[in-house]
């Protein structure tokens, strides 16, 4: 009867967790640079603007979000994603000249931080359907530049499963629900204010 009820209260939290980011989730999809990616006349320089941008995100995570997170999640390296972002990158000739600060909160706590990691290992998770239509587009239908949306892999949903069973499991531990969500909706919206004031040519 215990367990019934744990596995109630896990999913009222992950419920209310993505009812309460998807207005943010919403806003972000909607920008035409979120859009050009799943457009079926992609384009190869829209695709090299949306990882340099991903790429940016990816590294502020690692940066701000990981250290924090380093002593909870004990597959936090495999889950860095900079490395095949820059492989693709290469692949496809495209010059990186400068980085932005994606998230500039300092001194987070774990929930928030957890709340933000929600975000980002969703984004991976939400690839491997973006993957369908990246691999359309000519000269990207090798399996060559598109190793950041292959993500993990056949292993994707079983990182995403792990990922919110230790989500869930200190959100009941440490009864800190509404920190998870806002450091969600914060980071879906410092990503959507980068993805909105980085034009192409600031790359």
């Amino acid at each position: 009867m215990t367990k019934n009820l744990d596995i109630s209260t896990t999913e009222d939290f992950l419920e209310k967790l993505k009812t309460r980011t998807a207005t943010s989730h919403k806003k972000l999809e909607s920008l035409t640079v979120s859009a050009s990616i799943l457009a079926p006349n992609m384009q190869i320089d829209d695709y090299c603007h949306y990882l340099s941008l991903m790429y940016e995100v990816y590294y502020s995570t690692q940066e701000v979000v990981f250290p924090v997170l380093n002593d909870l999640i004990p597959d936090l390296k495999e889950r860095e994603k900079t490395q095949l972002i820059q492989d693709d990158l290469s692949f496809l000739n495209y010059t990186k000249n400068k980085s932005a600060s994606v998230f500039k909160n300092e001194n987070i706590s774990i929930p928030f931080a957890l709340g933000m990691l929600y975000v980002v290992e969703g984004s991976t998770l939400g690839g491997r359907y973006i993957l369908k239509n990246v691999e359309t587009i000519p000269g990207l239908d090798q399996q060559k530049g598109v190793s950041y949306f292959t993500g993990y892999g056949n292993k994707t949903g079983s990182y995403w499963k792990n990922f919110l069973n230790l989500l869930t499991a200190y959100e009941e531990e440490n009864n800190c629900e509404d920190e998870i969500i806002e450091g969600a909706v914060y980071a879906f919206d410092c990503i959507y204010n980068h993805f909105l004031n980085t034009g192409k040519n600031e790359d």
